[in-house]
């Protein structure tokens, strides 16, 4: 787990969870080994009980690193040996956000189900053409929101929510700020047309979460706005964006994500999540509480009974990944439905392509 640089943000389960199956029952395989999700996806998937094959990319170099990290997985020579065997039963992948789409599209065509890294899609063609694909074969197309699914203070807030710890919810505000370790970048992050937009690309964290939390089925981007303000040597770089959306049960949302984190911190990003009810609120410190404890997954609720601070780092898990896996074999739909994941993603592309550019 890399705290200080997000994009290579990779966290490992506290306690060890209990397996969902058996050694060799859900086998699966990794590839585009693109960006650092990969290994957080990785991790889930195996402490869910899931079995790693293959690794597959074209640069030897990212393919000698995986396996130094998972000396379990085989090196495949094609994605076409990923493609062909018929024990694997899904491809975990991390491409370039461009090439998302057409590699899902690829793996599902060949009966296996698709676990991409957000996000998902980079234009709305993308997405048309993925859904006509689940739709043709039948296969999940699932995405990685991280930033809820893999953060037990999300996690915890999302059990508090459905138990009605504060009611009907009116409204969430989320900020996902990013350090940009902008050295460390590769070409194509800078490249609007590989990495989609700042609300497209970091943005589906937050759109995903409003959806979850709200319980929308549905909603509509009111205003958006993006700007590169202090990266002029990188001007397709979109370094702040915010937005504010309407949820189809009334709910409201405004968020903002940025790459604005100081090196001061000590974490990659104070990513912070504010849930209203109807009857008390909720606050998710994710990844630090500031100047009071260096770990993260803070939980604050205050409700008509009272007030309360949970810790929860290392007492809920990630159950997404055991329920990911339970959904492939049963074919059902309870870890995310492909319904939420694809709305989420359309939401985000919407509010890239209507934002407003702010000349700074």
């Amino acid at each position: 787990m890399n705290r200080s640089d997000g994009m290579n943000y990779a966290p490992v389960a506290a306690n060890k969870p209990k397996p969902v199956c058996r050694p060799g029952e859900f086998v699966f395989a990794a590839a585009a080994l693109d960006h650092g999700h990969i290994y957080g996806q990785t991790n889930g998937l195996l402490e869910a009980g899931g079995t790693l094959k293959w690794v597959y990319d074209p640069d030897p170099a990212k393919v000698a690193q995986f396996v130094k990290t998972y000396p379990q997985a085989a090196v495949a020579p094609t994605l076409e040996t990923i493609l062909a065997d018929p024990e694997v039963k899904l491809v975990a992948a991390a491409a370039i956000p461009s090439e998302r789409a057409a590699l899902g599209i690829r793996a599902m065509e060949a009966g296996k189900d698709y676990f991409t890294d957000k996000t998902p899609f980079t234009t709305l063609e993308q997405l048309d053409a993925a859904k006509a694909a689940v739709a043709r074969t039948g296969r999940k197309y699932m995405v990685y929101y991280s930033e809820r699914l893999h953060v037990e203070s999300a996690v915890y807030a999302g059990q508090l929510v459905r138990e009605g710890a504060i009611g009907r919810v009116l409204q969430v505000i989320g900020t996902g700020p990013h350090r940009l370790n902008k050295a460390s970048r590769p070409d194509w992050f800078f490249r609007k047309e590989k990495y989609g937009g700042i609300l497209c690309d970091i943005g589906s964290h937050q759109i995903e979460q409003f959806l979850y939390y709200a319980g929308c089925k549905d909603a509509k981007v009111l205003h958006s706005k993006v700007a590169n303000y202090a990266n002029p040597d990188v001007p397709e770089l979109e370094d702040f964006g915010d937005a504010t959306l309407l949820g189809d049960n009334g709910a409201t949302n405004y968020f903002r994500v940025d790459w604005f984190t100081p090196n001061g911190l000590a974490t990659w990003g104070d990513g912070r999540t504010l849930i209203l009810g109807t009857e008390g609120y909720i606050e998710i410190r994710k990844y630090i509480d500031l100047e009071r404890d260096p770990s993260g997954d803070h939980v604050y609720l205050a409700n008509q009974e009272g007030q309360w601070h949970f810790h929860v780092s290392g007492q809920v898990g990630y159950p997404f990944f055991g329920e990911l896996i339970l959904d492939c074999l049963n074919r059902t739909e309870n870890a995310m439905t492909q319904e939420h994941a694809f709305k989420a993603a359309q939401l985000c592309l919407e509010a890239q392509k209507a934002a407003i550019r702010i000349e700074g």
